[in-house]
């Protein structure tokens, strides 16, 4: 069977730039999905996805015109329910062939029973009918693969509107799709294929660039001449991808043209709304007024990128310069008016930004402090001035744990003023500033670069990879926020469920795990959330058991995306271990410790022992040496005085993979102990010794991990 390029566009008003790229790839995906499902595609089909401002389109190699017929069996129904008793078809039969469609004269019994078969199915016998189902034609099978990818398209938002009904009667219908669609184009090679979608038909033609296009419309000869012809006629490049490189080409080329080692700031998402937002890149140089470089650069970076699209230009230091990036989506030959216009625009928005910044040094951030008690934090947890003194109470605590009265002192005050930066006009502006504005103004009050450092790294790590707080006072801040935030709404069972989680528990969990962990900070998972309970009174009850849980499955899920098994990860969390600084050490002891030749005995012997103990329920490590009458339990209990001592030693001393290594020698006494002796003793001081011994062994066997769970 021959095939051709297949070419779908589908052409529209401006779409989302934020959702372009994802829009483009999942409606090439989709009906390239549609038309393989249906037969119509080859092997060694090829899609290539096109997404402009204007157009979703796709191009699918190797289509057939029509899909190969197939030879179908399908299971009617057992032998017992389709015949009668002399063999012939029963009324059911008759029915469920009738329901699909068999070409067959059904009153006809000799010729139902000759395009039936029997064949065996599981115990019983039962009946299928063969048939050949027809392979879809393109025309069908296009216009099913458009439905279903159109229906699919994970737009953010739908739009409504009217259009004017083909028919005689006056009218319009309703279409929703995320904007107005306006054309639509179908080329199976140089042949039009006869679909429709949102009350359009499909033809050869489309539109190019609004303003530079040479033709219009801009005719499509052939499926595979549509990026050229868009390119040349269109003045369009229907590529994201190309476009993308384009833009980044450009960019750097302007950079280099300017010299004296200015680069433009990397950001893929700023690059990917600005390629949603051309179809004709044209990357410009522009500049503002140097005073404007006294704002901190954050700010004038922010308002840059967020408002105006435009790519900031740094120095070779990494500093703002006054300089910065355009990308047109035109190519006039005097560009002087689009940079002007660029450059009158972007004023007032860095005019705005010094007028805050110098607006809000008029006052210290201390001064600010009370205004936070008319800021709601939560309806059931009050204001942030209340969540403030709750920070304060729980970084006071932990200060003093890990050091002097100075450092008491600096995580008491950064924690006091560290939401202060809240309720300035800067971060009213740009929330994305929080942290960073409050270090600026800290600075300008004089507080010093520890205090003014702590402020803006609270918030870390804001997300995964982020940085960790530059000092400990950051440190402590940081913990006591996250820790604020995760045991306040779990106190008032506010808790993430599925997708939703509008508190970033799930992130503030692992922020207070990498602090622990990175930190090597000496403090007890357990201690920390039971202490920041009393700090919020009687607004909450005390959820410390599930929130332990939460971070504990968190932890899991990191360790077990570093590499480390599913196996290993819970044999040491089943302990639940409070320093989690040392959990690394204690799996890297257990992979030790699986690789030796005792590891499977011992590690089955342990889960044994566990369920001998489970049953016995509570047992004392007690043994008394006069009554231990078995050689083996002799010779166990005489290995475990040996070895049991060495590995406590080793454990205190913090060498976890040595102190499970020194067990590996009660492999042999352990094996000899479950042969040769009868734990459950009728005698009842022999039955409670035999336990003492074994829960004396598995205290000593778990002190880094279960070991049990590495049993097969």
């Amino acid at each position: 069977m021959t095939t051709q390029n297949l070419l779908v566009e589908l052409f529209v008003e401006e779409l989302p730039p934020k959702a372009l790229k994802k829009l483009g790839d999942a409606f090439a995906g989709g009906l390239a999905d549609q038309l393989k499902a249906q037969g119509l595609t080859s092997a060694d089909t090829v899609v290539t996805p096109f997404a402009s401002p204007r157009r979703l389109a796709a191009h699918i190699s190797h289509v057939y015109l029509k899909a190969e017929d197939k030879a179908v069996q399908q299971k009617l129904m057992p032998v017992s329910v389709g015949l009668t008793a002399d063999g012939q078809p029963a009324p059911a039969l008759l029915k469920k062939l009738q329901a699909l469609g068999a070409d067959l004269d059904l009153s006809d019994a000799a010729a139902v029973l000759a395009a039936l078969q029997r064949a065996p199915d599981g115990k019983a016998e039962a009946l299928f009918f063969n048939s050949l189902v027809t392979g879809a034609t393109l025309d069908t099978g296009l216009q099913k693969a458009l439905d279903e990818a159109l229906a699919k398209l994970p737009i953010p938002k739908v739009m409504s509107y009217q259009l004017e009904t083909d028919c005689e009667l006056p009218g319009w219908s309703s279409v929703h799709f995320v904007r107005p669609a306006h054309g639509l184009v179908a080329l199976h090679g140089t042949t039009v294929v006869p679909v429709k979608a949102l009350g359009l038909t499909a033809g050869c033609t489309t539109q190019g660039h609004r303003f530079e296009a040479l033709v219009s419309p801009v005719l499509v000869p052939h499926a595979d001449q549509y990026a050229e012809v868009l390119r040349s006629d269109g003045a369009v490049i229907a590529s994201f991808a190309e476009r993308k490189a384009e833009i980044a080409r450009q960019l750097a080329a302007a950079a280099e043209r300017i010299g004296h080692g200015v680069r433009p700031i990397e950001d893929d998402a700023l690059l990917d709304e600005v390629t949603a937002l051309v179809e004709r890149p044209n990357v410009l140089v522009c500049e503002f007024e140097p005073e404007f470089l006294g704002v901190p650069q954050e700010c004038l970076i922010l308002t840059m990128k967020a408002n105006q699209k435009y790519f900031p230009l740094l120095d070779a230091a990494g500093k703002l310069t006054h300089q910065f990036l355009v990308v047109s989506n035109i190519q006039p030959e005097d560009a002087s008016f689009v940079v002007g216009g660029n450059e009158r625009v972007v004023r007032p928005r860095l005019a705005d930004a010094k007028f805050f910044f110098d607006q809000d040094r008029k006052k210290t951030l201390a001064s600010r402090v009370e205004g936070l008690s008319k800021v709601v934090y939560h309806n059931k947890l009050g204001t942030q001035g209340e969540r403030v003194e709750r920070v304060r109470a729980i970084a006071q605590a932990m200060a003093r744990q890990l050091g002097d009265a100075a450092l008491v002192q600096q995580a008491d005050q950064a924690a006091l003023l560290a939401k202060t930066d809240l309720v300035t006009d800067m971060v009213g502006e740009f929330p994305e500033l929080q942290g960073t504005m409050g270090r600026y103004y800290a600075l300008n009050d004089g507080l010093g670069e520890v205090v003014a450092d702590a402020i803006e790294d609270h918030y870390k790590p804001r997300f995964a990879g982020d940085a960790l707080p530059r000092n400990t006072a950051g440190v402590v801040v940081a913990l006591a926020d996250k820790l604020e935030t995760l045991v306040g709404m779990f106190g008032i069972g506010n808790l993430p469920t599925g997708d939703r989680d509008p508190f970033a528990l799930r992130r503030h969990a692992l922020g207070v795990i990498r602090m622990l962990v990175e930190k090597d900070l000496p403090l007890d998972l357990s201690a920390l959330l039971a202490g920041a309970v009393p700090a919020f009174g009687d607004k909450i009850t005390d959820a410390s058991l599930p929130l332990a849980d939460f971070i504990y499955d968190r932890l899991a899920g990191s360790l077990r995306e570093q590499g480390f098994s599913a196996q290993e990860v819970d044999a040491v969390l089943a302990l639940r271990p409070q320093r989690l600084a040392l959990v690394q050490k204690q799996l890297a002891a257990v992979r030790a410790f699986a690789a030796l030749p005792e590891s499977p005995a011992l590690a089955a012997a342990n889960k044994r022992v566990g369920n001998i103990l489970k049953k016995a329920g509570e047992v004392d490590a007690h043994v008394n040496p006069a009554l231990l009458q078995e050689p083996a339990e002799q010779a166990l209990y005489a290995a475990l005085q040996q070895a049991a001592p060495q590995a406590q030693a080793l454990f205190d001393a913090g060498d976890y993979t040595a102190s499970l290594q020194a067990l590996a020698v009660l492999r042999a006494p352990v094996d000899a102990f479950f042969e040769g002796v009868m734990v459950n003793a009728e005698q009842l001081d022999l039955r409670l010794n035999r336990q003492g011994l074994l829960k004396s062994l598995h205290d000593a066997m778990n002190r880094v991990a279960d070991l049990s769970r590495l049993a097969a």
